[in-house]
Protein backbone atom coordinates (compact mmCIF):
# COMPACT_ATOMS: atom_id res chain seq x y z
CA UNK A 1 0.00 0.00 0.00
CA UNK A 2 1.06 3.84 -1.21
CA UNK A 3 0.04 6.44 0.42
CA UNK A 4 0.32 10.20 -1.16
CA UNK A 5 -0.21 12.77 0.76
CA UNK A 6 -1.24 16.64 -0.23
CA UNK A 7 0.06 19.66 1.45
CA UNK A 8 -2.35 22.81 0.31
CA UNK A 9 -2.85 26.27 0.53
CA UNK A 10 -5.98 27.23 -1.14
CA UNK A 11 -6.20 29.59 -3.92
CA UNK A 12 -6.47 33.28 -3.27
CA UNK A 13 -9.61 34.74 -3.42
CA UNK A 14 -11.00 32.10 -2.06
CA UNK A 15 -12.82 32.52 1.72
CA UNK A 16 -11.56 29.25 3.87
CA UNK A 17 -15.49 28.74 4.02
CA UNK A 18 -15.87 28.31 0.30
CA UNK A 19 -12.75 26.51 -0.21
CA UNK A 20 -13.89 23.53 2.34
CA UNK A 21 -16.79 23.38 0.80
CA UNK A 22 -15.72 22.86 -3.11
CA UNK A 23 -13.08 20.37 -1.35
CA UNK A 24 -15.32 18.33 0.29
CA UNK A 25 -18.06 18.39 -1.95
CA UNK A 26 -17.50 18.67 -5.74
CA UNK A 27 -13.60 17.89 -5.21
CA UNK A 28 -14.13 14.90 -3.12
CA UNK A 29 -16.84 13.41 -5.45
CA UNK A 30 -14.59 14.04 -8.48
CA UNK A 31 -11.43 11.52 -6.06
CA UNK A 32 -13.88 9.36 -5.23
CA UNK A 33 -14.31 8.38 -9.14
CA UNK A 34 -10.33 7.68 -9.58
CA UNK A 35 -10.18 3.50 -10.08
CA UNK A 36 -7.90 1.80 -7.39
CA UNK A 37 -8.45 4.11 -4.89
CA UNK A 38 -8.59 2.65 -1.62
CA UNK A 39 -8.90 5.68 1.02
CA UNK A 40 -8.94 9.23 0.57
CA UNK A 41 -9.49 11.60 3.46
CA UNK A 42 -9.48 15.43 3.78
CA UNK A 43 -7.60 16.99 6.48
CA UNK A 44 -8.59 20.63 6.18
CA UNK A 45 -6.69 23.42 9.06
CA UNK A 46 -8.54 25.02 11.72
CA UNK A 47 -6.07 26.03 14.10
CA UNK A 48 -2.29 26.58 13.15
CA UNK A 49 -1.37 27.49 16.97
CA UNK A 50 1.85 25.11 18.96
CA UNK A 51 -0.53 23.88 21.12
CA UNK A 52 0.68 21.54 24.71
CA UNK A 53 4.37 22.95 23.82
CA UNK A 54 6.72 25.25 23.22
CA UNK A 55 9.41 23.90 20.24
CA UNK A 56 10.94 25.65 17.28
CA UNK A 57 8.12 25.51 14.15
CA UNK A 58 8.42 25.94 10.41
CA UNK A 59 7.72 28.44 8.17
CA UNK A 60 4.61 25.99 6.43
CA UNK A 61 1.23 28.06 6.38
CA UNK A 62 -1.33 25.21 4.78
CA UNK A 63 -5.26 25.23 4.63
CA UNK A 64 -5.55 21.21 4.38
CA UNK A 65 -3.64 18.12 4.14
CA UNK A 66 -5.26 15.60 1.60
CA UNK A 67 -4.01 11.57 1.87
CA UNK A 68 -5.11 9.11 -0.76
CA UNK A 69 -4.21 5.45 -0.14
CA UNK A 70 -3.83 2.98 -3.03
CA UNK A 71 -2.10 -0.39 -3.71
CA UNK A 72 1.53 0.52 -5.36
CA UNK A 73 2.55 4.06 -6.84
CA UNK A 74 2.46 2.29 -9.71
CA UNK A 75 -1.75 2.33 -9.43
CA UNK A 76 -1.68 5.84 -8.58
CA UNK A 77 -0.42 6.66 -11.58
CA UNK A 78 -2.19 4.82 -14.02
CA UNK A 79 -5.67 6.55 -12.19
CA UNK A 80 -4.17 10.03 -12.50
CA UNK A 81 -3.94 9.22 -16.05
CA UNK A 82 -7.46 8.53 -16.69
CA UNK A 83 -10.42 10.41 -17.51
CA UNK A 84 -10.94 10.76 -13.67
CA UNK A 85 -7.74 11.86 -12.88
CA UNK A 86 -7.70 14.57 -15.50
CA UNK A 87 -10.81 15.99 -14.09
CA UNK A 88 -9.39 15.80 -10.66
CA UNK A 89 -5.92 17.70 -11.98
CA UNK A 90 -7.53 20.39 -13.61
CA UNK A 91 -10.63 21.16 -10.75
CA UNK A 92 -6.74 21.28 -8.42
CA UNK A 93 -6.08 24.46 -10.26
CA UNK A 94 -9.87 25.81 -10.05
CA UNK A 95 -9.27 26.45 -6.21
CA UNK A 96 -5.71 25.11 -4.98
CA UNK A 97 -2.86 27.82 -5.00
CA UNK A 98 -0.47 25.78 -3.67
CA UNK A 99 -0.18 21.78 -4.17
CA UNK A 100 3.22 19.99 -2.63
CA UNK A 101 2.87 16.02 -2.42
CA UNK A 102 4.50 13.46 -0.05
CA UNK A 103 4.82 9.60 -0.63
CA UNK A 104 5.01 8.52 2.60
CA UNK A 105 5.53 5.18 4.67
CA UNK A 106 2.53 4.65 6.80
CA UNK A 107 2.86 3.50 10.05
CA UNK A 108 -0.23 3.12 12.63
CA UNK A 109 0.78 3.14 16.50
CA UNK A 110 -2.19 3.38 17.99
CA UNK A 111 -5.37 3.04 15.93
CA UNK A 112 -7.80 5.90 16.70
CA UNK A 113 -11.60 4.72 17.55
CA UNK A 114 -13.94 5.36 14.69
CA UNK A 115 -16.77 5.18 17.14
CA UNK A 116 -16.39 8.33 18.91
CA UNK A 117 -15.50 11.84 18.14
CA UNK A 118 -12.20 12.67 18.56
CA UNK A 119 -9.99 16.36 18.10
CA UNK A 120 -7.25 15.67 15.37
CA UNK A 121 -3.80 17.30 15.51
CA UNK A 122 -1.13 16.89 12.43
CA UNK A 123 2.40 18.27 12.54
CA UNK A 124 5.44 18.21 9.67
CA UNK A 125 8.64 17.15 11.21
CA UNK A 126 12.25 18.51 10.52
CA UNK A 127 15.01 16.52 11.44
CA UNK A 128 17.89 18.01 13.08
CA UNK A 129 20.85 18.72 10.78
CA UNK A 130 23.66 16.52 12.94
CA UNK A 131 20.87 13.79 12.89
CA UNK A 132 21.06 11.15 9.66
CA UNK A 133 17.77 9.99 7.80
CA UNK A 134 18.47 6.50 9.66
CA UNK A 135 18.72 7.79 12.55
CA UNK A 136 15.96 9.27 12.92
CA UNK A 137 13.61 6.74 11.09
CA UNK A 138 14.86 4.70 14.48
CA UNK A 139 14.32 7.48 17.37
CA UNK A 140 11.29 7.80 15.62
CA UNK A 141 9.53 4.16 14.93
CA UNK A 142 11.26 2.48 17.34
CA UNK A 143 12.05 5.09 21.02
CA UNK A 144 9.60 7.71 19.99
CA UNK A 145 6.79 5.43 19.23
CA UNK A 146 6.82 3.48 22.73
CA UNK A 147 7.23 6.74 24.66
CA UNK A 148 4.02 8.07 22.95
CA UNK A 149 2.13 4.99 23.87
CA UNK A 150 2.55 5.51 27.63
CA UNK A 151 1.35 9.03 27.36
CA UNK A 152 -2.57 9.00 29.12
CA UNK A 153 -4.71 11.33 26.70
CA UNK A 154 -3.40 9.59 23.55
CA UNK A 155 -6.63 8.15 21.52
CA UNK A 156 -4.37 7.50 18.05
CA UNK A 157 -0.94 7.95 16.52
CA UNK A 158 0.52 7.25 12.91
CA UNK A 159 3.50 8.15 12.01
CA UNK A 160 4.08 8.97 8.03
CA UNK A 161 7.75 8.90 6.94
CA UNK A 162 8.19 10.55 4.28
CA UNK A 163 10.55 8.99 1.28
CA UNK A 164 9.01 11.08 -1.98
CA UNK A 165 8.50 14.70 -2.15
CA UNK A 166 6.88 16.52 -5.08
CA UNK A 167 7.09 20.89 -4.87
CA UNK A 168 5.21 21.28 -6.56
CA UNK A 169 3.63 18.13 -7.86
CA UNK A 170 4.52 16.01 -10.64
CA UNK A 171 8.09 17.68 -9.63
CA UNK A 172 10.00 15.48 -7.27
CA UNK A 173 12.91 17.25 -5.36
CA UNK A 174 15.41 16.26 -2.71
CA UNK A 175 15.14 17.03 0.93
CA UNK A 176 17.67 19.53 0.86
CA UNK A 177 15.38 21.30 -1.41
CA UNK A 178 12.50 20.32 0.89
CA UNK A 179 13.41 19.47 4.23
CA UNK A 180 10.86 17.81 5.72
CA UNK A 181 11.00 14.11 7.13
CA UNK A 182 7.92 13.56 8.76
CA UNK A 183 3.82 14.05 9.54
CA UNK A 184 2.16 12.88 12.44
CA UNK A 185 -1.28 12.04 12.99
CA UNK A 186 -2.23 12.87 17.05
CA UNK A 187 -5.88 12.46 18.61
CA UNK A 188 -7.37 13.80 21.78
CA UNK A 189 -10.43 13.61 23.53
CA UNK A 190 -10.43 17.69 23.43
CA UNK A 191 -7.70 20.67 23.65
CA UNK A 192 -8.15 20.32 26.91
CA UNK A 193 -6.59 16.35 27.26
CA UNK A 194 -3.79 17.42 24.63
CA UNK A 195 -2.55 20.45 26.78
CA UNK A 196 -2.99 17.77 29.49
CA UNK A 197 -1.20 15.18 27.75
CA UNK A 198 1.99 17.03 27.28
CA UNK A 199 2.22 18.88 30.38
CA UNK A 200 1.95 15.49 31.94
CA UNK A 201 5.57 13.68 33.50
CA UNK A 202 5.50 11.15 30.63
CA UNK A 203 4.64 13.88 27.79
CA UNK A 204 7.36 16.09 29.13
CA UNK A 205 9.55 13.14 28.82
CA UNK A 206 8.12 12.12 25.24
CA UNK A 207 9.23 16.27 24.16
CA UNK A 208 12.84 15.59 25.79
CA UNK A 209 12.92 12.55 23.36
CA UNK A 210 12.06 14.44 20.55
CA UNK A 211 14.32 17.62 21.03
CA UNK A 212 17.52 14.65 20.43
CA UNK A 213 16.59 14.48 17.63
CA UNK A 214 13.70 16.49 15.68
CA UNK A 215 14.58 20.11 15.37
CA UNK A 216 10.79 21.49 14.18
CA UNK A 217 7.69 20.48 14.67
CA UNK A 218 4.97 22.53 13.27
CA UNK A 219 1.50 22.22 14.42
CA UNK A 220 -2.10 21.90 13.13
CA UNK A 221 -5.53 21.32 14.16
CA UNK A 222 -8.01 19.56 11.53
CA UNK A 223 -10.89 18.48 10.81
CA UNK A 224 -10.74 14.70 9.46
CA UNK A 225 -13.24 13.65 6.83
CA UNK A 226 -13.16 10.32 5.61
CA UNK A 227 -14.49 10.27 1.57
CA UNK A 228 -13.69 7.16 0.50
CA UNK A 229 -13.12 3.88 2.97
Amino acid sequence: MIVRSGLIQKQAGWSDEDFRRHWRGHHGALAAQLPGLRRYEQNPVVDSQQRGFSYPRGPERLDGFSMLWFDSEAAMREALRTDAGQALIADEQRFIGDLRIVTIDQMEVISPDAGRPLLKRMSLLRRREDVSAEEFQREWRQEHAHLVKRVAGVRGYRQNLIVGREAPKGHPVSREAWPIDGIVELWFDDTDSLDQAFASPKGQTLMSHAREFIAEITTFLVERHVVVG
